[in-house]
């Protein structure tokens, strides 16, 4: 039986580096079909993973997560610390062939686990309206939307989740 593990990675990584690339061409895509018709052109899609490089999440300023099921690296999670007890849930992926084996719930464990024993009381998110299957997860692990506690081009929605035990 196959299952997913879930370990700290560098941010760099090739896996961390590839699980970024697949990510942000999936919701770009999906915002750009929404909007123009037509998934993200080529450049436009090199310079928003180029954007971004993830260096936020390197100790002591947050971490990535990395889940494997078996040995394919196949899901990520990040966690950026804000200070006043808070951390920001970032960068959560389950690459479409592995979507119902269980890694979003893996993934989500463990953020939540790194974030708790790193001092965190609450767990927040931003999101766009349109990633319904995140926002589904995110609120079957407890997380209910919470006003915006910050601004950006594709902040739509805002979650938060208290952490007990932290």
């Amino acid at each position: 039986m196959t299952v997913w593990t879930v370990r700290p990675e560098p941010f760099d990584s090739a896996a961390a580096a590839a699980l970024w690339r697949a990510y942000y061409t999936e919701v770009s895509d999906r915002w750009y079909v929404r909007e123009t018709g037509e998934p993200t052109p080529p450049a436009e899609l090199e310079r928003g993973v180029a954007a971004e490089s993830g260096a936020e999440l390197a100790p002591p300023d947050g971490l990535l997560l990395v889940g494997r099921y078996g040995d394919v690296a196949g899901g990520s999670a990040g966690v950026r610390f804000l200070g006043d007890g808070r951390a920001e849930l970032t960068r959560v992926y389950v690459a479409s062939a592995l979507r119902g084996t269980g890694g979003g719930g893996a993934l989500m464990a463990a953020a939540e686990r790194a974030a708790r024993d790193a001092g965190t009381r609450e767990l927040v998110l931003d999101t766009r309206l349109d990633l319904v299957e995140a926002r589904a997860l995110y609120t079957r692990h407890g997380f209910r939307e919470i006003p915006a506690y910050n601004t950006g081009p594709y902040c739509e929605i805002w979650y938060g989740k208290q952490l007990l035990n932290a």
